[in-house]
């Protein structure tokens, strides 16, 4: 075990800050939380074995179990990553390859067997942590009245690159890793959460960005059936998964970046510097989007294995896992990356052409007179914002609805948009930008902190929007509906909820998308 499973002894600690200690007993051994006012809460409770050594780049193993009480009040380390501003981990965070934790709070008071949600982060699939400040689950949990459990797993090259065709009979690789580590995270829910309040038959899963995209996908494998009875998928980018072909050239691109012979992968790559990998992966995750528009350098893989196949072309053909699912996508997604910079998105006219022509070589369905029909969707829109309404079209909004239609046809399907923005973020240009709607879901509004966002006015619209989400989402976890006032979505009445400084549900509204973009599910391969 690691320093952080130290049994601590009784009194240290939680107890010096005035608070109460919270011990509860789960399958592997007891640990020791902090009882707040409001909620308990454990952080870095070990759910897998050290991903590190032979176990690098296999599918993780559940923890062992430990003698004595662990310490589980400080938040184990976040997966390797370069930092960024544009994702606090917050002060000082501790990175390490041993990342694999998670947390759970539970609220004070009321009775056992309270609903539960896992938050699976966001962050590209290459940043980002459990412990970024932002999902400090408190006001969720008690607002809510469920048990909040947000977890680590694997990013970036740790977690996404495929090296199961470097394969020897000496060194395996395995694929699909981050996505192993958040279904052995579910069962550790399924498992242990009835310690802590919760009830093992009421779990949803949710998740923004990368993590919505982990969610969509996770309705698309057959190996997560049972562990989750219902889903929230915020900004999902459901279409950026690719098959074998694309994995091998993204690993063959990460070798090259890590000045590693294919011929000495297995050989050798277990014995990297874990910087020098991040590094390597950093470079390969910049690289690709920028000569590939359109497409992720790390993203689930469809394997054939536990990813049997594409999860857009699954769930819009209704045949995904049956549980109600709530899924959106907020108006102006494209201009946060434009606003960075980032490159994960093609806005530029040159990019979206050559996006287009990618699409045509990948989708035979696809015929060339389409591209117009898109195109038309989008006349009248002003040059430089018709690049960010494609970008978000293509990549969020239209596989959401997609899934929406598909899903609505096994199981109760509610489908937004956010389109609440503030005076500040409006002059910025940013307006309902992707992940603009995480501080109204998670009840940041409440913490007292200053927020640039409000700097021009606003807050008290947006801490009244934050009580109807919080109240959306939690009620949705507790009975699969979000309201009486939020229609299922069906093909006849494509009820969405428009979430706004006054929400209202509109019909249809996505029509013209559809009209232009079709039915036929656009992916890369």
């Amino acid at each position: 075990m690691s320093s952080h499973d130290t049994a601590e002894q009784a009194g240290a600690g939680p107890a010096a800050s005035g608070r109460g200690d919270a011990v509860v007993r789960i399958r592997t051994g007891a640990v020791r939380g902090v009882a707040g006012e409001r909620a308990a809460v454990w952080k870095g409770i070990r759910y897998a074995q050290p991903p590190i050594g032979a176990r690098r780049w296999r599918a993780p193993v559940a923890a062992e179990p430990w003698e004595g009480v662990a310490d589980a009040t400080t938040f184990g380390a976040a997966a390797p990553q370069q930092l960024t501003p544009a994702i606090s981990l917050g002060p000082d965070p501790e990175l390490d390859e041993d990342c694999l934790f998670l947390n759970v709070w539970r609220p004070n008071g009321g009775t056992a067997g309270k609903p539960v949600m896992v938050w699976i982060h966001g962050g590209a699939y290459t940043y980002g942590s459990a412990s970024q400040p932002l999902f400090d689950a408190e006001e969720l949990a008690t607002t809510g009245d469920v048990v909040v459990v947000t977890i680590n797993y694997r990013i970036g090259a740790l977690g996404f690159l495929d090296l199961s065709s470097f394969s020897t009979d000496e060194q395996v690789f395995d694929s699909n890793l981050a996505l192993r580590d958040v279904l052995l995270a579910l069962a550790w829910v399924r498992d242990n959460v009835a310690a802590f309040g919760g009830d093992p038959g009421r779990v949803t899963v949710f998740g923004e960005s990368a993590g919505g995209g982990l969610v969509t996908t996770l309705l698309a494998t057959p190996a997560a059936a049972g562990l989750f009875q219902a889903a929230i998928a915020e900004s999902s980018p459901a279409s950026s998964m690719y098959g074998p072909a694309r994995a091998r050239a993204v690993a063959e691109r990460f070798l090259t970046a890590v000045g590693v012979e294919a011929a000495n992968a297995a050989a050798v790559l277990r014995r990297l510097p874990v910087d020098r990998i991040v590094d390597a992966a950093t470079a390969v995750y910049s690289d690709v989007p920028s000569s590939i528009p359109g497409t992720l350098a790390f993203a689930p893989v469809v394997d054939g294995d536990l990813v049997p196949e594409a999860p857009i072309t699954v769930l819009d053909e209704g045949r995904g896992l049956p549980v109600p699912l709530l899924i959106g996508t907020n108006r102006d997604e494209a201009t946060l990356f434009r606003y960075m910079k980032s490159p994960l998105i093609p806005i530029t006219r040159d990019a979206i052409e050559r996006m287009f022509a990618l699409m045509l070589a990948d989708n035979p369905r696809l015929v060339a007179p389409r591209r117009e029909q898109v195109l038309s969707a989008y006349r009248g829109v002003r040059e430089k914002a018709r690049g960010l309404d494609i970008a978000t079209d293509i990549g969020f909004r239209m596989p959401a609805v997609w899934i929406a239609s598909g899903h609505a046809r096994v199981a109760p399907t509610y489908l937004y948009r956010f389109d609440f923005t503030t005076l500040a973020l409006r002059l910025l240009g940013i307006r309902a930008a992707h992940g603009t709607e995480l501080p109204y879901v998670w009840g940041a509004l409440h913490n007292g902190r200053t927020d640039p966002t409000f700097r021009l006015g606003g807050r008290r619209a947006g801490e009244r929007l934050s009580a109807r989400m919080l109240r959306r989402w939690t009620a949705f976890a507790r009975t699969g509906v979000p309201g009486d006032d939020w229609p299922a979505y069906t093909d006849s009445g494509r009820a969405t909820l428009v979430i706004d400084a006054q929400d209202r549900v509109a019909a249809d509204l996505d029509r013209p998308l559809r009209e232009a973009w079709g039915d036929v599910v656009l992916s890369f391969r």
